[in-house]
């Protein structure tokens, strides 16, 4: 691109000006700016009215020039007055700088990537006073964010993959004031592969409370959405999770998270027995087969039935879906058995949540998770490690389901 102007045009311009600092270069800049901005616009509304200035008017609407108004504007070189010109019908609508826009240093989106990493208001304000030389009051950044909201909303409807390989969800607490009083929320995340082997958030679910009647609400938005069938699902041990997936989509495989379960497993036991149980837990899911896990677990059951016996209890209640995973070859193991994939995209998100100590609304949550998701995810721009050989085992699993789709 060739340059505006050429040095010597430059020194025409700076003739006579006497800039002998850094300051006289910011009022320099600035009224050149102005008048910049001002030319452009007397350009527009020529256009708009198709007569030059202090020409008659040749419209049959006899529209024409009706002074101007004034607004104030930041710039790189601080607040700008500029004269935005009327037309007498009001049809006129300014370009360069659009008729309620009071920014044009393109801070916005800076707000909203600074917004995005977990910086507060206050933090924003501070780091927009020491670079820019104004202030951002709190009221102006949430309205500058809320503009993001009604894209959320959309992102949070988007139509979806026909068919998903695999689906994690998992949830993250954060407090948000409800009526007055301050409660624990969970935000559940639904992140998708599909059969590409590329991940996707496809969704963020607010709820208080876990049930099949709410999971099945979430399932059949997802479906609504255009999700036709999901290989597996790998989940926590949510309330009510398993018949609403069923219900759903009834070929579905579901791997509840091996993690979750130790932890749930250890969370009673006492400190001096803390380790040994640990230890004995772990030949039970690294077993080769599941014949072999189970007779683990049994040897698991002799030695520690009598004092944690809601352990295996628990291992036995929910074995269907703790043990799915030992179909699979390693690759598919490694990815399911745990819910690793979702919680490390989580940790991304907590660091942008933890300065957030109480929302006080559900779209406020939306906001700060969906902003952080799409910083996130501009990442992912590889598909899985490994995946030729996970979707190769895949086709064969599910030869009959991924028939027409491969």
């Amino acid at each position: 691109m060739d340059n505006i102007m050429d040095k010597e045009k430059i020194k025409e311009l700076l003739k006579g000006k006497k800039l002998k600092s850094t300051e006289d270069l910011q009022v320099f800049l600035r009224d050149l700016t102005k008048d910049v901005i001002e030319s452009i616009y007397d350009g527009e509304i020529t256009d708009h009215l198709g007569y030059q200035k202090n020409e008659q008017g040749k419209r049959q609407d006899e529209n024409a020039r009706n002074g101007s108004s004034s607004k104030k504007v930041n710039s790189y070189s601080g607040e700008i007055e500029l004269f935005t010109p009327r037309d007498r019908n009001g049809t006129y609508d300014p370009q360069i700088v659009k008729k309620y826009q009071k920014d044009i240093t393109g801070i916005e989106e800076k707000v909203i990537s600074m917004y995005a990493k977990g910086m507060t208001n206050r933090d924003i304000s501070d780091h927009i006073k020491d670079i820019y030389g104004y202030e951002l009051s709190a009221s102006t950044i949430t309205n500058i964010t809320d503009k993001v909201i009604e894209h959320a909303k959309e992102w949070q409807n988007r139509p979806l993959s026909s068919i998903y390989s695999i689906i994690f969800l998992d949830g993250i607490v954060v407090k948000q004031k409800v009526e007055g009083v301050v409660r624990n929320i969970v935000v559940y995340v639904v992140l998708g592969i599909d059969l590409e082997g590329v991940k996707e958030c496809l969704g963020l679910y607010i709820s208080a409370t876990e049930s099949a009647k709410y999971w099945l609400t979430v399932m059949n938005e997802l479906k609504n959405r255009g999700i036709q069938d999901v290989l597996i699902f790998a989940v926590d041990n949510l309330s009510g999770i398993s018949e609403a997936i069923y219900s759903a989509f009834p070929k579905a495989e579901i791997q509840k998270c091996i993690v979750h379960q130790i932890r749930n497993s250890l969370r009673y036991v006492s400190w001096k027995d803390l380790r040994e149980v640990a230890k004995d837990l772990k030949p039970i899911y690294k077993a080769a087969t599941e014949k072999e896990s189970l007779e683990n677990l049994n040897a698991f059951c002799e030695k520690w039935d009598k004092k944690y016996p809601y352990i295996s209890k628990s291992w036995k209640a929910n074995w269907a879906e703790l043990s799915t995973f030992f179909k699979y070859t390693p690759e598919i193991r490694k990815m399911i058995y745990t819910t690793n994939p979702i919680e490390s995209f989580n940790r991304s998100i907590r660091k942008v949540t933890k300065n957030r100590v109480i929302f006080p609304n559900e779209e406020s949550i939306l906001k700060l998770f969906y902003l952080s998701i799409r910083d996130i995810e501009k990442k992912w721009t590889q598909i899985l490690r490994e995946w030729g050989v996970i979707y190769s085992q895949l086709t064969i699993y599910f030869e009959e389901r991924l028939k027409g789709v491969l």
